[in-house]
């Protein structure tokens, strides 16, 4: 019988090294990550709750229709009064956080795939491990790297968020008509016009699509972050959990249900107008 091969060994070795290796960077990344957090908490949370509630419902009446619109403001009322406001702003600037370092990482990620079938070739067992690995087994690095507090948990909604963004990146670009690639050569367009020009334009939905899902992952990352000390609406769902207080764990996953349909409709929308504006 051959020996157990010793993957952990070899884990716990890499993320030692790691560790001792690239301190400052992790510090380095760690401080900006948590000054970017607060510093969305702070500026949110410096407008009083009834003029903001007003502000997003109208946004959301805008970029939606009145029916979201309504549902905005009855949705986030009903947070305030039940007290948890402060958290859900939290909530908000950890996927936020996460959502943005997810788009800056994956859609030029995704671009160079999509121009390039050897980068493609290395990059999707990469995202399948990614989307296939238990989302709990990203805290014990994230952990290691960045100790506890929100850092952690951005950290592991970014790897468990991007994928979404990376691939259908790939698969908006890959989709542009092959005739117009073609008329746009036979016109002596460069890489990048044609890129900028008219691939990324066309593929514009369905990057929002992938965008939509890459926050609709932040978003189920809350509760799972709150493990590793990350503050938000997580944190009173675990705290629920653990204390076995159903009413409170409700009262707590009702807020993020509201979080998540608004943050959905009006991502929605945003891909439908960039597509009808593809058209």
């Amino acid at each position: 019988m051959l020996p157990k091969l010793p993957i952990a060994n070899w884990i716990d070795a890499l993320v030692d090294w790691m560790t001792a290796t690239f301190e400052g960077l992790f510090d380095g990344i760690s401080n900006g990550v948590g000054f970017f957090v607060e510093g969305i908490v702070s500026g949110l949370g410096f407008i009083p709750s009834i003029l903001l509630i007003i502000i997003m419902s109208l946004l959301a009446w805008k970029i939606c229709d009145w029916k979201i619109g309504l549902f905005a403001l009855l949705g986030l009322f009903l947070i305030d009064n039940l007290g948890y406001w402060e958290e859900m702003l939290e909530t908000v600037a950890l996927v936020l956080t996460s959502v943005l370092i997810s788009i800056v990482i994956g859609i030029p990620m995704g671009i160079w795939a999509s121009q390039s079938e050897r980068v493609r070739k290395v990059v999707t067992p990469i995202l399948d491990l990614m989307q296939t690995m238990p989302a709990f087994v990203y805290l014990l690095p994230a952990i290691f790297f960045f100790s506890i507090g929100v850092v952690p948990g951005v950290i592991a909604s970014v790897i468990f968020a991007m994928p979404p963004t990376i691939r259908l990146t790939i698969l908006g670009i890959k989709q542009v008509p092959a005739d117009l690639i073609e008329a746009t050569e036979a016109f002596g367009s460069t890489t990048k016009q044609k890129l900028l020009k008219v691939q990324l334009p066309l593929a514009m939905p369905t990057i929002m699509a992938g965008i939509n899902q890459s926050i609709m992952l932040a978003l189920s990352m809350v509760v799972i972050a709150s493990m590793v000390g990350a503050p938000g609406l997580g944190t009173e769902v675990y705290r629920a959990v653990t204390q076995i207080k159903t009413g409170v764990g409700f009262e707590a996953g009702l807020a993020i249900v509201v979080i998540a349909i608004l943050l959905d409709r009006i991502t929605q929308n945003i891909g439908k107008k960039k597509q009808g504006g593809t058209v």
